[in-house]
């Protein structure tokens, strides 16, 4: 099987003196995402439901690095969580540069067995989350004459999934507020994207089958979660100054637009 050689981690300082808040930051994706921002030069807080441990060996990382990074624990469907978490970032760091919303769940069930209680868990989570951590965010982007916003949303948001009709509905709906954002506060400044990645090499949940090998896949293998956490820094810096209100496919071909 092709193996990948990317790495995410090369230091630079083109985020240096920006501040980045990462949701659901404590494995997979949402870890590679905050070690990347550090690598950059940004400081990093890094947030977590529930996995505290997991969310300070991060942190831990980061300084032994010689980066900077605190954890922030909250439950971003709450929105008084998430006000007390921004205020105690805007305390330790003065100001939030980079927002990028990557808490979800994913939940398999036919849509005709699924309760009102289940439809909601993953639209509280990825929507609710992320207008509460945007708003929050947001006053502080627009002081500071701008900012950058990445959304993670997924392949399901365009092309549905089995089983996955809540999920499907909470990650396109991002993909909407995302491009929303995007034409409200442009001219502020402020950038919006949304990243859909593919099918990823990533932990699996206790109890779940192994992951078969790829098929319909361009390039013939999974996705590492450096690999969308390098995009995510990509887009959160300098280079990416004129793009905004895209959502970006990096799924090694699976899906073509």
């Amino acid at each position: 099987m092709t193996t990948t050689s990317g790495n995410a981690y090369v230091p630079g300082n083109e985020l240096a003196g920006k501040v980045a808040l990462v949701t659901g930051a404590s494995r997979n994706i949402g870890r590679a995402i905050a070690l990347a921002l550090a690598a950059g030069g940004a400081a990093v807080a890094v947030n977590a439901r529930t996995s505290r441990e997991d969310a300070e060996k991060i942190a831990q990382e980061v300084r032994a690095a010689g980066g900077q990074a605190e954890v922030f624990m909250a439950d971003i469907a709450d929105g008084a969580a998430v006000k007390t978490m921004v205020d105690g970032i805007l305390k330790r760091f003065g100001r939030v540069d980079i927002l990028v919303l990557n808490a979800s769940v994913r939940s398999e069930k036919p849509f005709t067995e699924l309760s009102y209680e289940e439809w909601r868990v993953p639209l509280a989570i990825t929507l609710d989350g992320a207008f509460y951590c945007t708003q929050a965010c947001l006053p502080s982007m627009l002081k500071n004459g701008g900012g950058a916003i990445v959304t993670l949303g997924g392949m399901q948001s365009l092309s549905g999934a089995r089983h996955r009709v809540n999920g499907s509905v909470a990650k396109h709906g991002l993909v909407g507020m995302t491009r929303a954002l995007a034409r409200e506060f442009g001219d502020r400044g402020i950038r919006a994207n949304c990243i859909a990645p593919g099918t990823m090499n990533t932990t699996r949940a206790a109890g779940r089958a192994p992951r078969p090998e790829p098929k319909g896949i361009p390039l013939g293998r999974y996705g590492e979660a450096e690999e969308i956490a390098s995009v995510v820094r990509f887009l959160a810096g300098p280079g990416a100054s004129f793009l905004t209100g895209q959502t970006i496919q990096v799924n090694g071909g699976q899906m073509m637009f």
